[in-house]
């Protein structure tokens, strides 16, 4: 099932997207987790449209949204493989039209991930604050 997001959802998602980040950016230092967590929590999750992902009553994932851009899609390891991230994609997809992401370069199961959705590469940038490589990505039309 997928919801929107309230507030008392905001340290499970944070609980979340930390499992999932270190999972997916092995390269990400602790430093950054560490500084990004407050950030995600106090300031990107108010601003964004954020939706949960359910299994079972217990969140397992989420999508924000700001606009058009995907802003942050998050599930929990345990869960990765069985369509869930998809279902998100193609809600937010249902909601606001056609996407864009950013996803680092290193990642390369996300990129695979956003590629089978139908996205593809437009350009890519030196995210400062990671001091890696992260690449846009868009939904084709």
């Amino acid at each position: 099932m997928i919801r929107p997001f309230v507030s008392q959802d905001a340290e499970r998602i944070i609980h979340i997207w930390r499992k999932a980040s270190e999972y997916a950016h092995p390269f990400l230092s602790d430093d950054f987790h560490d500084t990004a967590a407050p950030l995600i929590r106090d300031i990107y999750l108010p601003q964004a449209e954020t939706h949960v992902m359910e299994v079972d009553g217990i969140a397992v994932g989420f999508i924000s949204l700001l606009d058009t851009y995907i802003g942050g899609l998050f599930l929990d390891p345990r869960f990765h493989g069985q369509g869930l991230g998809r279902a998100l994609v193609e809600h937010a997809v249902k909601r606001k039209g056609l996407l864009t992401v950013e996803v680092f370069k290193e990642n390369t199961g996300a990129r695979r991930f956003y590629a089978a959705c139908g996205f593809e590469q437009t350009g890519e940038y030196f995210h400062e604050m990671a001091q890696h490589i992260s690449v846009k990505m868009t939904l084709k039309p």
